[in-house]
């Protein structure tokens, strides 16, 4: 069965690619967020500094993009908050099976959020316009459901692996 784990294991450097691919974007997110703040508000007390109309509604959307998206990253490093108050009491195998039941149905929730995420965005979603920018459609306002569902998916399928593993070969699998 080891032999089994070890060829699956070799895709791990793919999920390490996926994760920096979804870190840089959030980096990316975060330096354009900061950029466009600033400008607005300096745009408020300094004459020669513009105040796009529009630097709220893009703010707003590239937070909702680093939300979800910094939500999915957290899956992979395990640093959701999480109830652990009992964990010491309850026997090792009981945990990973609780884990393994914990990110089963965070996998159901990704998969909605990526099927009803995009059946929105692109259909209700994608009719309506940024009232600052009327050439703008929304569905960029609602796409980050569907793209973080599927970030989601992609780490909690190395989740489950990995509960999985743990459970088959025992303590000294660990991640």
């Amino acid at each position: 069965m080891t032999g089994f784990f070890e060829k699956i294991d070799k895709f791990k450097p793919v999920y390490d690619v996926i994760y920096k691919v979804d870190l840089f974007i959030c980096k990316l997110l975060l330096i354009a967020d900061i950029l466009i703040t600033s400008m607005a508000v300096l745009g408020r007390y300094i004459p020669f500094i513009p105040d796009p109309a529009w630097s709220e509604e893009v703010v707003l959307t590239l937070m909702s993009y680093m939300a979800v998206l910094s939500a999915a990253l957290a899956i992979r490093k395990g640093s959701h908050i999480r109830m652990t108050a009992f964990d010491r009491y309850l026997p090792k195998k009981l945990l990973v099976l609780l884990d393994l039941l914990a990110d089963a149905l965070v996998f159901v929730l990704a998969i909605v959020m990526l099927t009803v995420g995009w059946q929105y965005a692109s259909t209700l979603g994608a009719k309506g316009t940024y009232v600052s920018m009327p050439w703008l459609s929304r569905f960029w306002m609602y796409a980050p459901i569907p793209l973080a569902g599927l970030f989601m998916i992609i780490f909690e399928i190395e989740a489950i692996y990995n509960h999985i593993k743990r459970l088959v070969l025992g303590e000294e699998a660990q991640v």
